[in-house]
């Protein structure tokens, strides 16, 4: 069962979901919220993984911007992620995920990294920027951010029939990052969510545990 947790960033304190497993860990995994928040969907994602093994952490990145997001999957959640996405900045929830990842390094755990759709693109900048291992799930906005070279594993989940990732912004990412993992899906764009028209249970499951066996490589 997860909790709420205080966690000390650049950006202030925030608040964090956190659920950790019964065993000894395998590892531990900052879980990157989507536009929406941390909200139902995310926490039961940090409760899976903790499940399976990882301590699982959740940052609610808007906290300095508003504290307490939790959006529905509807045009009018849509608009508000985005204007919260757009008021926080990329360059400060990556630094709420790098005092996420130093908090579980404390713990003597080996950190990685995994984000969706916009905290898909934030998982990418992790990696770029601060060394962590990192999947991302159809990061729509990382195009622009490509010429950033790689510094830890990478794996890449795309949905081929997702309109806001087209293919030629998947061949940007193989082209650019050769030596990263890349899949996509007959699916479209944030198939893994299960509160989503798009959500596909077979893409999701298959993408799950090719995060599952990545991890369990790169966090030794």
């Amino acid at each position: 069962m997860g909790r709420d947790i205080a966690l000390d960033t650049p950006s202030g304190s925030v608040c964090a979901w956190r659920a950790d497993p019964v065993a000894q860990p395998r590892g531990a995994l900052v879980v990157v919220q989507e536009i929406f928040g941390v909200n139902d969907h995310i926490r039961s994602v940090v409760e899976r993984f903790a499940a399976e093994g990882y301590v699982a952490l959740a940052p609610e990145l808007f906290d300095p911007v508003e504290t307490g997001v939790e959006l529905g999957y509807d045009a009018a959640g849509v608009a508000r992620g985005r204007d919260l996405a757009a008021a926080l900045g990329f360059d400060r929830a990556v630094g709420i995920v790098d005092a996420a990842a130093r908090r579980l390094r404390g713990e003597g755990q080996h950190v990685g990294v995994v984000g969706f759709c916009w905290g898909g693109t934030v998982a990418l900048l992790a990696n770029t920027r601060h060394g962590l291992p990192a999947t991302s799930y159809y990061g729509g906005r990382s195009v622009p951010f490509l010429g950033e070279p790689l510094r830890a594993p990478m794996l890449f989940h795309f949905g081929e029939r997702d309109p806001i990732i087209p293919a030629a912004d998947v061949a940007a990412h193989r082209a650019s990052y050769p030596d990263a993992v890349h899949h996509v899906y007959p699916a479209g764009h944030g198939f893994n969510c299960d509160q989503r028209p798009d959500y596909d249970p077979a893409s999701a499951r298959l993408a799950h545990q090719r995060t599952l066996a990545f991890f369990a490589e790169c966090l030794q």
